[in-house]
């Protein structure tokens, strides 16, 4: 599975999971400022009556936000990642495809993220933003 087409695996997933407690989007719009308007892959936002038809996400938003990396995994990193940091997005996966890793960035703080780890085999992952929540990852890279 490559690419765009990844997402709809754990897209299913993730709604299953977050049930009513938030809004699953996938390769939509986050709004992070007026000249910065990313589409990840995955974005799990906070509910929201609108389904956010009236406003694009903003930071604030954002419980959890998931990049597909193919082949852009040093942009990701170097470049997505420190931005995500500085707007305050409180949770970042970066699925790496080409390695079958997911790097996972937590609890930003002065434009970085102080807990990073990365893992070969996930399984079960909590979601920080949403507490008894878990997603089981495994085999999914």
């Amino acid at each position: 599975m490559r690419g765009s087409s990844w997402v709809n695996q754990p897209s299913h997933l993730f709604n299953k999971a977050v049930g009513e407690q938030g809004i699953v989007q996938t390769q939509g719009v986050v709004r992070l400022d007026r000249a910065s308007e990313p589409q990840p892959g995955l974005v799990v936002l906070a509910p929201r009556k609108d389904f956010y038809r009236s406003a694009h996400p903003s930071p604030q938003d954002v419980l959890l936000l998931i990049e597909v990396s193919d082949s852009t995994l040093r942009y990701d990193r170097e470049v997505k990642v420190p931005l995500y940091a500085r707007h305050g997005i409180p949770e970042v996966w970066i699925v790496d495809l080409q390695n079958g890793a997911l790097h996972v960035y937590r609890k930003p703080e002065s434009g970085k993220y102080l807990d990073q780890h990365a893992a070969q085999e996930p399984g079960v992952m909590l979601l920080a933003g949403l507490s008894g929540v878990a997603v089981d990852l495994s085999g999914i890279l």
